[in-house]
């Protein structure tokens, strides 16, 4: 038996890609926690007196409180993870700690994988959306690390599977003759 990638993997599923969001997801978590540092050291800032064992405590204190406040949003990015395997599309996406939900599309149920890069943030910094059709809706991942790389990898797994990418649904056994309708 092959070691098994996550949870809920069959025993004769084979994982072909994983990828997750850009890291830009964290930013807010990022912000917030650095002025964590900076509120310790306001006490010794204000009141110079105090000396440094107020100075290092606070930058310390403002440190733990700053990495407290980040790892809500570092742990949501750690766990949000998107698997392509032989026979299904997962993602799975952790929101806080105890929040989890997990879509699961078989490959054969996508019918088209498009992306978008829109605005100047997304072109600099090289993320974007992933928009997939499937006979169930769409499914539009956002903030993914380089969409257009992402795309072409998860086309080359849909053709190299068998899949074929259509705007409407087909049965692969059912070919129509251009001649046989006119």
């Amino acid at each position: 038996m092959a070691e098994k990638y996550f949870e809920d993997q069959f025993d004769d599923e084979e994982v072909l890609f994983v990828f997750r969001k850009h890291p830009v997801v964290m930013r807010k978590g990022l912000v917030f926690g650095m002025l964590g540092p900076l509120l310790g050291i306001i006490p010794a800032a204000i009141k110079p007196e105090l000396g440094f064992g107020w100075f290092f405590g606070g930058l310390a204190a403002g440190i733990l409180l700053g990495a407290l406040v980040f790892a809500p949003g570092f742990i949501a990015w750690y766990f949000s993870v998107f698997i392509v395997s032989d026979q299904r599309f997962i993602q799975i996406t952790q929101k806080g700690l105890f929040n989890r939900s997990v879509v699961d599309v078989g490959l054969n149920q996508i019918q088209m994988v498009n992306y978008e890069i829109a605005g100047a943030e997304q072109t600099m910094l090289g993320f974007g959306t992933i928009m997939m059709q499937t006979y169930l809706g769409e499914l539009v991942i956002h903030d993914l690390h380089h969409p257009a790389k992402i795309q072409k990898k998860l086309i080359q797994i849909l053709r190299e599977e068998g899949v074929v990418t259509t705007g409407f649904p087909a049965n692969k056994n059912e070919d129509i003759d251009e001649e046989a309708t006119e």
